[in-house]
C-alpha cells in the first residue's frame, strides 16, 4: 500500500473504487477501418468475446486485422467496478478495470479457438498486473467470456498453452464471465489506424499454442 492508496499492481476492492459516473462515455458509431457498428445490435448469430492483453491500442489491431470472420472491434473498459469511468481514472488503478478488447464475429467464419490462439500467441499471459513495460492492474491478461461454451474452451486453451509454456512461467490470465463493457473514448477507438507510427506495446513469449 501507498500514502495514497494501493499500489498500480495490487486490485482494488469495490469499496476502495472510484464513484464513477452515471453518464456513457461519448464515443464512436462506426468503425474506421471496418465501417462497421462499434456497439449492438449486432448481426444474428455473430459472437461477442472481450481479450484484455496490454494495452489496447495493438491489441484492437491484431484482431481488426485478422479479417476474415471478425466482423468489428472495439476498445473500453471491463473487470472492475467504476462505472463509466474515463482513461485517466483507469490509468489510475483506481478503477479495477482493465484495458480490453471487444471482437465481434461470424462464428461460421472463424472459431473462437482461433482467436483464442491468437491472444496466446500474441501476449505474455505470465506477467501479473502488467504487460512488458506497461505496469498496472489494468494491463492484467483477461478473457471474458460470453458463453458456457466459450467458458470451457478458454480455460481448455489456457492449461494446453500452459502445458506448452512448461518452465516459461504460470500464466496469470483472468478468465472471467463478461460484466459491463464500457466504451472508451472516441480517439482511443482504432487508435493505430489513425496514429500508424505509435505505440504498440505487444510481445509474445515465441511459443505456439497448439
Amino acid at each position: 500500500m501507498s500514502l495514497f492508496g494501493p499500489s498500480k499492481t495490487q486490485m482494488v476492492t469495490q469499496e476502495q473504487a472510484l464513484p464513477g459516473v452515471g453518464v456513457e462515455m461519448p464515443t464512436l458509431e462506426r468503425h474506421r477501418v471496418l465501417g462497421t457498428p462499434l456497439k449492438p445490435p449486432f448481426p444474428v448469430g455473430y459472437e461477442v468475446a472481450v481479450f484484455a492483453m496490454g494495452c489496447f491500442w495493438g491489441a484492437e489491431r491484431l484482431f481488426w486485422r485478422r479479417t476474415a470472420g471478425v466482423y468489428s472491434t472495439s476498445v473500453g473498459y471491463c473487470g472492475g467496478f467504476t462505472p463509466n469511468p474515463s482513461y485517466e481514472e483507469v490509468c489510475s488503478a483506481r478503477t479495477g478495470h482493465a484495458e480490453a478488447v471487444m471482437v465481434v464475429f461470424d462464428p461460421e467464419a472463424v472459431a473462437y479457438t482461433d482467436l483464442l490462439r491468437l491472444f496466446w500467441e500474441s501476449h505474455n499471459p505470465t506477467q501479473g498486473m502488467r504487460q512488458g513495460n506497461d505496469v498496472g492492474t489494468q494491463y492484467r491478461s483477461a478473457l471474458y467470456v460470453t458463453s458456457d461454451q466459450h467458458e470451457r474452451l478458454a480455460l481448455d486453451s489456457r492449461d494446453r498453452y500452459q502445458l506448452a509454456l512448461g518452465r516459461t512461467g504460470l500464466i496469470t490470465t483472468e478468465i472471467a464471465r463478461l460484466g459491463p463493457f464500457y466504451w472508451a473514448e472516441d480517439y482511443h477507438q482504432q487508435y493505430l489506424a489513425i496514429n500508424p507510427g505509435g505505440y504498440c506495446g505487444l510481445s509474445g513469449t515465441g511459443i505456439r499454442c497448439e
